[in-house]
């Protein structure tokens, strides 16, 4: 059931809000033909529709959410290298089989600090998407990005990593290239870089893709992005093999922001404007950089040993929080005493009193 976006890349859930634009589009049409003043009314249009779009991203489902996240003018990696990183040099490469476009490396300035930027990109003309494999990273993204990050580990520069696939390629050449084992190299070397290390989840987040430049220091998410360990469709497909079950799965794989806070999975939420990033591009990348230096200070602060152990463990710890709550309820859990289990527990007790 992929997301249905109409004409004008509204999610169908936006029919009020679609409806409002246009009504105000022929307005603003009308008083340029006719000459006459519809402020009024369009201001009184304005009001209804922000209203409209706070009820109803207040009570976004997961599935919805996801499509927020997929939506064809959110911003990516190249808006945020354009609007919030000063003097980029990309740097390209994996010095074993080619420059994967799916992942870009460079050195850039983000509010006053020097860090190596590694972000996953979608592309955004079809000719870029296809360059790109639509975000899908292949092992020599991969191996691009770990080379680079050793790279400012030599010259002791942060890391910031920007997070946006479907997943990693799944083609016969990426296996054969070693992905799975690109992908855990990455794992095992960023759990030990001697820098600061950001994570951020812009848009989709999936699966191994995802995770293999996710491994830091922090690990935070815009307010509708989403994380999971496989796409809403996949998990559909896989359980009920049914694709249209994709909203179902989207409830059950627990991965938005909200659910992946309260579970401990991520550090942050990032907010994104009213409607979603792909409304207020500025005000969601100044979002970004300020949650990205504020952090930075923070790290900084931190020595780099203890930056280390605190990593490790952070990682070596994740999802005992939520394993350890769901233990304490199941504890709680009243038993109802019947005289049926008493008599069953007192023959177990003689039975236990003769051996």
């Amino acid at each position: 059931m992929p997301p249905n976006y109409g004409n004008n890349q509204y999610p169908d859930f936006e029919e009020k809000v679609a409806d409002l634009d246009r009504q105000m589009n022929e307005l603003r049409k009308l008083s340029s033909v006719k000459g006459i003043d519809y402020s009024t009314e369009i201001r009184r249009l304005q009001q209804e529709q922000v209203a409209e779009l706070k009820r109803i991203y207040s009570n976004l489902t997961a599935w919805q959410i996801v499509q927020v996240a997929r939506h064809p003018n959110r911003p990516l990696l190249t808006d945020y290298l354009d609007l919030m990183v000063k003097d980029f040099r990309e740097l390209h490469g994996d010095r074993c089989f080619g420059d994967d476009r799916a992942i870009i490396t460079g050195i850039g300035q983000i509010a006053r600090n020097r860090v190596l930027i590694v972000g996953q990109n979608k592309g955004k003309t079809m000719k870029e998407k296809i360059a790109c494999n639509f975000g899908c990273s292949n092992p020599e993204g991969y191996r691009k990005a770990i080379a680079k990050m050793k790279f400012a580990e030599k010259f002791n520069i942060p890391i910031v990593t920007l997070i946006d696939t479907p997943g990693a390629y799944p083609g016969i050449g990426a296996e054969e290239r070693g992905q799975a084992r690109a992908i855990a190299v990455n794992l095992t070397e960023m759990s030990r870089l001697r820098v600061p290390i950001i994570c951020i989840c812009i848009g989709e987040g999936g699966s191994g893709g995802a995770l293999g430049i996710s491994v830091g220091d922090k690990l935070a998410m815009l307010e509708y992005a989403y994380y999971s360990v496989i796409s809403p469709e996949g998990c559909a497909a896989i359980l009920w093999r049914d694709g249209s079950q994709a909203a179902d799965a989207a409830e059950a794989l627990k991965l938005t922001s909200r659910d992946l806070i309260k579970l401990g999975l991520i550090d942050s939420i990032i907010p994104e404007p009213l409607g979603g990033a792909h409304r207020n591009v500025h005000d969601t990348v100044y979002n970004v950089e300020r949650y990205i230096a504020k952090t930075l200070a923070d790290l900084k602060r931190t020595k780099i040993d203890n930056l280390l152990e605190n990593r490790y463990q952070k990682w070596r710890s994740m999802g005992t929080e939520a394993a350890s709550k769901r233990k304490l309820r199941l504890r709680l859990l009243p038993v109802k005493s019947t005289a049926k289990t008493a008599s069953t527990a007192a023959s177990r007790l003689q039975r236990t009193a003769k051996v």
